[in-house]
């Protein structure tokens, strides 16, 4: 009976060992992290099983609030967030989508990585184990309209490696990076935009 009661005392102990070590690592990163940039793969899948909507491209972030994401493939996308708004850049569709960076998108994975070290004022933080070699921590959102159900970040050592976002829709995203550098100088400029003379501008 001691020796059960040993044993089962070691698990835990050993579990909380490691239940610490991804949140930790993911309050480590936002701390000593200020600008970050790599190259991503993404893929999207629906909840009814249809084949992933595959692209690939670029994103940075310079914390607080600053974000820059460009989609190179299959069709080209900018999404940029300067502090105050964030603007959607369809050059297909010469259009251009802008709002007001609000309550809501505290609880989207942009604010999470761009966002202030305090994520806990935005999110929910639960240990999720690892998966395919990385050790992995889910958010969930606190605000009902981040348009998320969860975000589950991934971590090779100190380095994030993957991201995977759960919409309230069903659908999911994976994300993977590759290339990642953390604290790059990078231009004020590329979290700047202006809409092509050509374009379109809807929102506020």
């Amino acid at each position: 009976m001691m020796r059960r009661t040993l044993f089962a005392a070691i698990c835990l102990l050993i579990t909380q060992t490691v239940s610490a070590g991804a949140i930790d690592k993911l309050h480590q990163f936002l701390e000593s992290t200020r600008t970050m940039r790599a190259e991503f793969a993404q893929s999207v899948a629906a909840r009814n099983g249809r084949k992933p909507q595959l692209s690939s491209g670029v994103m940075m972030f310079a914390r607080p609030g600053k974000f820059r994401w460009e989609i190179e493939k299959p069709y080209a996308q900018l999404l940029v967030g300067d502090g105050e708004r964030v603007w959607i850049h369809d050059p297909d569709l010469r259009q251009v989508t802008v709002r007001k960076v609000g309550s809501a998108l505290g609880g989207t994975p942009a604010a999470l990585l761009a966002g202030e070290s305090t994520i806990e004022k935005n999110f929910t933080l639960r240990e999720a184990g690892d998966k395919d070699g990385l050790e992995w921590v889910e958010a969930t959102p606190r605000s009902p309209d981040s348009g998320f159900e969860k975000v589950s970040l991934g971590f090779a050592g100190s380095d994030l490696r993957a991201m995977e976002l759960l919409d309230s829709l069903g659908q999911t995203t994976s994300l993977r990076f590759a290339h990642l550098e953390r604290n790059p100088r990078l231009a004020p400029s590329l979290f700047r935009f202006t809409p092509p003379a050509n374009s379109d501008v809807i929102g506020e």
